[in-house]
């Protein structure tokens, strides 16, 4: 390519959110070299060069070292499709790490508000490798002065790796009935929804403080209001972190009203 045509470097930094070094370092490895120069020597970009570049950003967001990205990129037997296919592999790991994560994050902050009582090793095997013992703080917090708080303190004091994964096995059998219900087009207003939600409020009952209907409304408003509580809920399927929210109040209404 003659003349002025195509972008300077500035350009396709400022475009691209990367250093104008970081272009020169590409291009002196050889892994982005512009498809021509000004008569003065100065580096110029086509699209096509800006489309690799895009391809570049990709993989190193993903944690791809230079050399493993220029050998993708540069096999002549993988097609644009392909590349296109790979990355979408690539991203859907991405996104179901993320949202074990996310799992692993409501987890640690219901053990923490409900006074779990185990070694750090048992805290990382039960709820998750994602666990982070500085969600903990975060729960005593917001729930640390109340007297639910006070009373799951005393009574999950001698609970054990046993009692936790016996609490854990019974929630999850629990999410999976909600799922189920959800799936089937139970009405979050209806006898099966309602039940469950009242199973629900019984498991807290049961396990950790005398959860009151007012104290179940809150904890289902958290549902929807608190990313991470929704999240954890959506991921087991859609809507429901909203629907189990909406059969909470209704079995509230229905009990209190009776």
């Amino acid at each position: 390519m003659n003349g002025d045509e195509g972008y300077p470097v500035g350009a396709v930094a400022k475009i691209a959110k990367v250093t104008v070094r970081t272009l020169h370092h590409y291009d002196e490895i050889g892994l982005l070299s512009p498809a021509g120069r000004t008569r003065s020597g100065y580096r110029r970009y086509v699209d096509a060069d800006l489309d690799r570049l895009q391809q570049i950003l990709f993989y190193r967001e993903l944690g791809f070292a230079l050399e493993e990205i220029a050998a993708i990129l540069d096999d002549d037997s993988v097609s644009p499709s392909e590349h296109l296919r790979r990355q979408h592999a690539l991203l859907t790991d991405r996104i179901r790490h993320l949202q074990e994560l996310a799992t692993a994050v409501e987890h640690a902050m219901e053990a923490r508000r409900m006074g779990v009582q185990l070694t750090p090793e048992e805290k990382f095997e039960i709820f998750g490798e994602g666990y982070r013992e500085e969600w903990e703080q975060e729960a005593e917090q917001r729930w640390g002065r109340t007297e639910a708080w006070a009373e799951s303190q005393r009574r999950t004091g001698g609970y054990g790796k046993e009692d936790w994964q016996r609490i854990q096995g019974e929630m999850t059998a629990l999410n999976t009935r909600l799922v189920e219900a959800l799936t089937a087009g139970e009405p979050a207003d209806g006898t099966v929804a309602m039940d469950l939600a009242e199973e629900h409020r019984q498991h807290i009952s049961r396990n950790f403080y005398d959860c009151t209907f007012t104290i179940h409304r809150g904890l289902g408003c958290l549902y929807v209001q608190d990313p991470r509580w929704t999240t954890t809920y959506e991921e087991l399927a859609p809507g429901l972190a909203q629907w189990l929210h909406d059969a909470i109040v209704a079995n509230a209404d229905r009990r209190e009203n009776a």
